[in-house]
């Protein structure tokens, strides 16, 4: 896989936007009305977590992991949207999906997740985790793809290129395979984005500023949307 060079990054993403854009722009006016509308793309943005279920939470505020998932999925909404793609949300405010907290709610908030994926006929779904793992050093964004679906490779590869090559990045990934339920929720490309270790305090520093989730959105939306607009996918604007 061949990354972004760092110095180049922030350069690198918005033209990438922009060009995507523009492409996407292209395939909708080409397009009549009501057939333009009903040809967009649809991506899922899933933000992890929520209600009674915070996640995992800071090693040195506290702040719950639910809550860093939420307001980057609202930035990714954004940066999407302006690319021209139709944005569903699982998760719009802090509260679950699972209605009263009692036994088996956690099930409950799944499964209306993947109701809500499977009703949409998505191109891809991106789900919005944070980290955490019992030594502290350990730092970094890190994707997750279905091992058995080649498109959510191919996505996972292309979101962990986009964030490897971050300026703010210290060690390069690769995509990891995982055995998820919200990645097995519909056949399109899946990925989980773990875009930092709350138990890092480097991680939680950056995470906890607004800038820096601007910054994540950017490379999460520019992966993804390199993946909708290679050769192989362009097939998808009918």
């Amino acid at each position: 896989m061949r990354f972004f060079h760092r110095h180049k990054t922030a350069l690198g993403l918005a033209a990438l936007l922009t060009a995507v854009a523009l492409t996407l722009a292209a395939c909708f006016f080409a397009l009549s009305g009501t057939a333009a509308e009903a040809h967009r793309l649809t991506v899922v943005l899933d933000a992890g977590h929520g209600g009674v279920d915070g996640g995992v939470v800071g090693c040195r505020t506290g702040v719950k992991e639910s809550d860093i998932n939420l307001k980057l999925t609202y930035l990714l909404k954004e940066r999407f949207e302006e690319a021209g793609l139709a944005v569903v949300l699982t998760r719009r405010t802090e509260a679950g999906l699972y209605g009263a907290a009692t036994s088996g709610y956690k099930r409950r908030d799944m499964e209306r997740r993947a109701e809500i994926i499977r009703g949409c006929d998505p191109a891809l779904v991106i789900s919005v985790h944070q980290n955490f793992f019992s030594l502290s050093s350990r730092r970094g964004a890190q994707v997750f793809f279905k091992e058995s679906s080649e498109g959510s490779k191919t996505l996972a590869c292309s979101i962990q290129s986009s964030l490897n090559g971050m300026p703010e990045c210290v060690k390069r990934s690769d995509p990891l395979k995982g055995d998820y339920f919200i990645l097995n929720c519909s056949a399109a490309p899946a990925v989980i984005v773990e875009c930092g270790f709350l138990s890092n305090p480097e991680d939680e520093a950056l995470l906890l500023t607004e800038a820096y989730r601007r910054k994540l959105a950017e490379a999460v939306t520019a992966g993804a949307i390199g993946f909708l607009s290679s050769s192989a996918n362009l097939k998808n604007f009918g």
